[in-house]
């Protein structure tokens, strides 16, 4: 009697890609997820948290093989609690068939109530008081999850492209596209840029400030990148900058990295790291990388 056929074993399911967006009101949230929708997420917003697990179940159901799944979750949901969030998510990170990532995004006091001030919105948590008691009262009880988070992205900085640009490049559902890599220079006295992978710090060269017709140009100017390049140590920092990106970024989209910042700074972010920022991103480019080049304090604070 011929034996029976042996049961072929079924292949399981790449798990669901579920990403809970959070952060604070003003941050760029609606923003971000519409972004994710554009990408392909099946995107909900303000979702209350006892609703998740079914949501979470009806992808599983319905989602095709590479489908993702974004909700965004945050104070302006009826049942919100730090501590319900928190519950939820480490069950969620335990299971087999799904990935769970938690990308918070921040913001400045600052930046935050000028958004408010031009907008003319209500933030949700100064219905009966001042803005800034709103916002401070909403980073008290946001503060656990930006702990908890896989990922915080300071959107202090960052226009409403430049934010498309970091969400796409950084959550994008093919893995086959090649590594964007985003240039950003900046200044030290405004705090480095939360979003980056690698720092430089370009304070050792020679700073064109202190030469009275280079001060009021910039590191995209011909007379300050002469100026800069005459400095006996840059040559040789530019030749081993470029020779060290060069061989990590290959490193980094060998483990599935699909973005990469890099700042370069200096004290004001003008000349030196505006300079140095423009070489890295040609050289990057010259190499067949997707670039995005942002010179973070050549803008105004208002964008």
């Amino acid at each position: 009697m011929p034996s029976r056929d042996r049961e072929q074993p079924v292949a399981r399911p790449r798990p669901l890609r579920i990403l809970l967006l959070t952060g604070l009101s003003g941050a760029g949230k609606s923003s971000a997820l519409k972004t994710l929708e554009d990408l392909g997420y099946e995107a909900t917003d303000n979702c209350p948290i006892s609703l998740v697990e079914a949501l979470i179940e009806i992808g599983l159901k319905h989602a095709p093989a590479r489908h993702a799944v974004a909700i965004s979750i945050d104070a302006r949901t009826l049942d919100f609690s730090a501590d319900a969030f928190l519950r939820l998510l480490a069950p969620l990170r335990a299971r087999a068939d799904v990935t769970v990532e938690l990308l918070f995004l921040d913001c400045d006091d600052e930046a935050l109530r000028r958004r408010y001030t031009e907008t003319r919105r209500r933030h949700p948590l100064a219905e009966n008081r001042p803005l800034p008691e709103g916002i401070a009262a909403e980073r008290r009880l946001m503060a656990p999850l930006a702990d908890a988070a896989d990922r915080v992205l300071d959107t202090t900085y960052l226009g409403a492209a430049d934010l498309r640009r970091l969400i796409g490049g950084s959550h994008r559902l093919e893995a086959s596209e090649p590594l964007t890599v985003s240039v950003v220079s900046f200044s030290y006295r405004r705090g480095l840029p939360r979003e980056a992978d690698l720092v430089f710090d370009v304070r050792f060269l020679t700073n064109p400030f202190y030469e009275a017709e280079l001060r009021a140009l910039t590191g995209v100017d011909p007379a300050v990148a002469e100026y800069i390049r005459a400095d006996p140590a840059a040559e040789d920092f530019l030749q081993q900058l470029d020779r060290m990106l060069l061989r990590l970024l290959p490193l980094y989209e060998r483990e599935g990295k699909s973005y990469l910042t890099v700042g370069i700074g200096c004290t004001g972010g003008q000349h030196r790291s505006v300079f140095v920022a423009e070489h890295v991103a040609a050289r990057l480019t010259g190499a067949g990388y997707h670039v995005h080049l942002t010179h973070r304090e050549l803008r105004p604070r208002s964008e």
